[in-house]
């Protein structure tokens, strides 16, 4: 019966920043809950260049798997305020995030001398001695962020870079598959100059090659 009762009950909650697992039992389940106080928020805002940072939770659970492997299941949420990319204005933004990660303690140790392949699931990490829960958090944080906060109210502004004397390339000129959309419209105009009129003209041996763009409805006597 003391068996049953021990099985049952609710796995213990850890509120450390930093979880040593050779001091967790291996057999059972190990919830976290990290809430960070207000000097650990302007912290954690600074190092992400947020105007504010609001209302950060971390919770989850630590699973074992087989005898020496963790999984980390956790939900992060927080309110981000961000400087509007168009205006400076504060943008404010909920996040809910889930987070995993998996630590196996079979993956090879890095090494800078030799090349190695990076596995297809980003959430696999080699399995450390004690796991940072305050880094996780920041980093899910971080990857979390909106790139591009803008204000509601702000209209769409369309950056364009170009060098001196040269036409500026715009947004629509960088999305995929623009070039080949030219290329084929391009390749249409040709197609139908050709099919049209009496065919295309015989090129005089005499004459060289024309460069630059030609210029449409003037002629030569």
């Amino acid at each position: 019966m003391a068996s049953d009762r021990h099985e049952d009950a609710p796995p213990p909650t850890h509120d450390g920043a930093v979880l040593r697992l050779a001091d967790l039992a291996q057999r059972r389940a190990h919830r976290f809950a990290r809430q960070p106080d207000a000097d650990a928020r302007a912290a954690l805002a600074r190092a992400l260049d947020l105007i504010d940072l609001r209302k950060v939770r971390f919770e989850g659970t630590l699973d074992p798997v087989g005898r020496r492997n963790w999984d980390l299941n956790g939900q992060l949420g927080a309110t981000v305020v961000q400087p509007c990319v168009a205006t400076l204005a504060p943008v404010t933004t909920r996040i809910e995030e889930r987070v995993e990660r998996r630590f196996r303690a079979d993956l090879p140790e890095p090494d800078d001398a030799a090349e190695i392949e990076m596995p297809e699931d980003d959430a696999l990490e080699r399995l450390p001695d004690a796991i940072d829960l305050d880094a996780i958090l920041a980093e899910a944080l971080a990857l979390a962020l909106p790139p591009y906060p803008r204000a509601a109210d702000t209209a769409p502004v369309e950056a364009q870079f170009a060098e001196p004397g040269q036409t500026p390339m715009t947004d629509a000129d960088t999305r995929p598959f623009a070039a080949l959309a030219g290329l084929r419209g391009q390749l249409g105009r040709d197609t139908g100059k050709g099919e049209t009129g009496n065919g295309p003209e015989e090129s005089d041996p005499d004459t060289p090659p024309a460069t630059g763009t030609p210029q449409q409805g003037t002629g030569r006597d």
